[in-house]
């Protein structure tokens, strides 16, 4: 560990730097975790992300295991799954980034040494925004600072943005906060998706859990009948509010509700020190949504080695 000292103005700065030959990396299994140890560092990492909690990866990855350098300055959660008896490492779903996590600064080298140390000849893991690796893929994640006012940042909405917003206002559509957890549920299975549909005693698990934790709110889009046409599960942990798990329904779609629930979020949290984060995605349609919001590019990456078609499935 190399420590360095900088005077100026009459303050000290101390900035230290770990080198991956000081570095002692153990592999846990998930009886072997210090679970409280190991939250303290996810909440004080500069790279925090709701997703590395313990309580949380208990849900969408149970079993879990984990790289730890000496005392725990840098973790790595290692969503481990089996096929035929087989281990591999896959993302989790729900789960857009984990990686390496750190209150001190990680560096390129550290990220690699993780990375020679994971355990496992197959993975497919997405590490997060602040593991940058010029050598793997990088995936767009689009995140909007909500540190100015409203004003300010709707100013920078696009045409079409508050084209659909003013077309919810037209359409008398009511927003819903706090949301229970049984009438969201039954509107996500209610609508029919594209992408793989979570199970419902996971979502049910990880809503029941985060709710205790004080770290969702579950809202939602009405019509002019009081239905339900759109929801979100709005998931905060630390300066960051992540655009969990959005669903509209046909109607929903049509009548722009996301729109409409979006512009409130920045409204009723602008001026504060909060991120909101999208989550990316790479369909073009999306991510104009987005973007039309201002959000800008914060980009996560993509490791993968050795993926197998009968390693392969269901999440």
């Amino acid at each position: 560990m190399l420590l360095s000292f900088y005077m100026q103005k009459k303050v000290t700065f101390v900035l230290i730097i770990v080198k991956p030959h000081y570095m002692q990396i153990q592999h846990l299994r998930h009886s072997e975790i210090d679970f409280e140890r190991w939250d303290v560092i996810i909440a004080q990492s500069k790279n925090q992300l709701g997703y590395a909690y313990s309580w949380y990866l208990d849900i969408v990855s149970p079993g879990w295991e984990a790289l730890v350098s000496n005392n725990y300055e840098f973790v790595m959660p290692l969503p481990v799954k089996r096929k035929f008896g087989i281990p591999y490492i896959v993302q989790p779903i729900l789960t857009q980034q984990l990686g390496v996590f750190s209150a001190l600064e990680t560096t390129h080298e550290i990220i690699q040494f993780f990375i020679k140390k994971i355990p496992y000849y197959s993975y497919e893991i997405n590490l997060n925004e602040g593991n940058f690796n010029k050598n793997i893929i990088p995936l767009p994640n689009y995140v909007l600072n909500l540190n100015e006012s409203y004003e300010s940042i709707a100013k920078r909405y696009s045409k079409n943005t508050i084209r659909n917003i003013v077309k919810t206002q037209k359409e008398g559509l009511v927003l819903r906060n706090n949301l229970n957890i049984i009438d969201f549920i039954d509107f996500y299975n209610s609508v029919d998706k594209k992408f793989i549909s979570i199970n419902s005693g996971v979502l049910k698990k990880l809503l029941e859990r985060a709710i205790e934790k004080k770290a969702i709110n579950l809202m939602a889009v009405e019509n002019k009948n009081n239905e339900i046409i759109a929801a979100l599960c709005l998931f905060q942990t630390g300066n960051r509010l992540v655009y969990l798990l959005p669903i509209s329904n046909h109607e929903g779609k049509k009548s722009s509700a996301m729109f409409m629930l979006v512009d409130y979020l920045i409204k009723s949290r602008a001026q504060s020190n909060l991120n909101l984060d999208f989550e990316g995605s790479l369909i073009d349609g999306i991510a104009r949504f987005y973007k039309g919001f201002g959000a800008k590019n914060h980009p996560y990456y993509l490791l993968k080695r050795f993926r197998p078609t009968l390693l392969i499935g269901k999440l």
